[in-house]
């Protein structure tokens, strides 16, 4: 159970982030195994659209995060190659893994403690009012 110094996050957030969350590990899976066979091809304007759509959705879950000053989108201008994409995908994972340390976390049901033994449940905090 959290103690009164918990944080809160919004609705919004975790839905977004439960919607993302996905696609971001099943994208680095991708980028890794692309990146053990051609590691210094460079990416096509496609594929850096679809990572920065990807990433851009990750940034407005972590907006209000202190990891989010280390997390870039990809230059268009400055196309990287699939190893580059690798380690960015792998900051983004770690940055959203932290959001749900944050703010998920499993607690007593108090409800249910006496009756039913040691049950525990999980959760989201979030604003009440959100």
């Amino acid at each position: 159970m959290k103690d009164s110094s918990q944080q809160y996050t919004t609705q919004e957030k975790v839905a977004l982030y439960q919607l993302v969350r996905p696609f971001l590990e099943d994208m680095t899976d991708e980028f890794k195994e692309l990146s053990k066979k051609k590691p210094d091809t460079a990416l096509s304007i496609n594929k850096v659209k679809m990572v920065n759509r990807l990433l851009e959705s990750c940034r407005k879950v972590l907006e209000e995060e202190k990891s989010l000053q280390f997390l870039d989108l990809i230059d268009e201008d400055n196309i990287p190659q699939n190893s580059d994409v690798v380690l960015m995908l792998s900051q983004y994972v770690v940055a959203m893994g932290k959001f749900r340390s944050n703010y998920y976390d499993t607690e007593a049901a108090e409800d249910d403690l006496f009756r039913l033994g040691d049950q525990y449940k999980d959760r989201w905090f979030t604003h009440p009012d959100t």
